[in-house]
């Protein structure tokens, strides 16, 4: 009796999260289906289980005394790679269910190799927001140079994981990560609010501070509180802001009317807006005249590949010419020999970036720099 009044619970608490009743059943016994539809991948799948599995049995069952705490294993099958017809994918939805039960697993896909797949992006999501919790992220600095006077003129913050086990991690390795499940609005937040408190430390230690480029993914940019996040992040800070942003050309070109007004948002604030690996996207240059932008950062493979290619060096140099014309600054990215510097200088390129400068190094390391050079 008490096994039937839990089953009838579990159905109920089941149904209720359900987006349509008559997509969940039971199968007899104690095992329950449910058809998930809609899904854009297998690591949707995983994050809609461990979310339904936290909803359904994370609290306990008012079932006779004392109170039941409930678990369960879940067996995964995805239309149309593990089945393209119910049958099918049912009955390979119990063989996954099977074997979770044997080896304990909480939840396995059909396919072993997805269950793999999916179990380590899974724990990397989890270690992102311990990290978001525990204050891991840290920012490390890149200088900008005047290419004439070699005079730091600016500085891009690029984010990094210091992980307690392993130490720092690389951005390719976690950003696509905190783009894919939206974490990067308050990651990203957290880097504009981080630049503006360095940047107002440097201020407070009598240093010339110099400015600081965040980046912002395009999520951020399309976030309908966009404005209020970049103004409240940088509220900290010194007035007017000394914290400017970097976007890409692909983030620019969705909806560019809302983009525009957001970015003329940002820089009525003080904020200045560059538009990062200039040349890599696919857009118009037609939209540079509509945009409230002050500087463009040319990629660096157009740098590397420049001094052996003429055809590169004739786009570098159309960049630079271009973007004079429309009275914006032109910064060369991924800078890394003398003889690139020549060019670039050649060619009246304003400012450049990357390793013949410096690495981007630890806050307290540009601390030094900027100590050392006075600037």
């Amino acid at each position: 009796q008490i096994g039937d009044e839990l089953l009838k619970q579990i159905a109920a608490r089941c149904l209720s999260f359900a987006t349509e009743p008559g997509l969940f059943a039971r199968l007899g016994g104690d095992q329950f289906a449910v058809l998930i539809p809609d899904v854009k991948n297998e690591d949707d799948v995983a994050r809609i289980v461990e979310l339904r599995n936290r909803e359904i049995f994370g609290a306990s069952y008012l079932v006779g005394d004392p109170d039941l705490r409930v678990s369960a294993k879940f067996g995964i099958a995805v239309f149309p790679g593990d089945g393209t017809d119910a049958d099918m994918l049912l009955k390979n939805a119990e063989a996954a269910l099977k074997r979770a039960k044997a080896t304990g697993e909480r939840y396995l896909f059909y396919t072993q190799q997805m269950t793999e797949r999916v179990a380590g992006k899974l724990s990397l999501e989890n270690k992102l927001r311990h990290a978001l919790e525990n204050e891991e992220f840290v920012l490390h600095y890149q200088p900008k140079v005047d290419l004439e006077a070699r005079r730091i003129v600016g500085v891009e913050a690029l984010m990094r994981w210091q992980r307690p086990d392993v130490g720092l991690v690389p951005p390719l390795r976690f950003i696509p990560l905190l783009e894919e499940t939206g974490m990067i609005l308050d990651v990203g937040a957290w880097a504009l609010r981080r630049a503006a408190l360095d940047h107002q430390q440097w201020l407070g230690q009598n240093l010339v501070a110099p400015r600081i480029a965040v980046n912002v993914s395009a999520i951020q940019l399309r976030h309908r509180d966009f404005v209020a996040v970049v103004k409240e992040a940088l509220r900290e800070g010194v007035d007017p802001p000394a914290v400017d942003i970097e976007i890409t050309e692909s983030v620019i070109m969705g909806d560019l009317a809302a983009t525009v007004d957001k970015l003329r948002a940002v820089r009525d604030m003080g904020l200045d807006i560059a538009i990062d690996d200039f040349g890599t996207g696919y857009s118009s240059l037609g939209y540079l005249s509509k945009l409230p932008v002050h500087s463009l950062k040319i990629d660096r493979s157009f740098i590397i590949a420049m001094a052996d290619d003429p055809d590169t060096m004739t786009l570098v140099s159309t960049i630079i010419s271009l973007a004079h014309s429309l009275r914006l600054k032109v910064c060369a990215e991924g800078v890394e020999t003398e003889e690139q510097a020549k060019f670039l200088r050649l060619l009246r390129c304003d400012e450049m970036q990357g390793y013949l400068i410096s690495r981007p190094v630890p806050e307290g390391d540009l601390r030094a720099l900027l100590v050392a050079t006075g600037s």
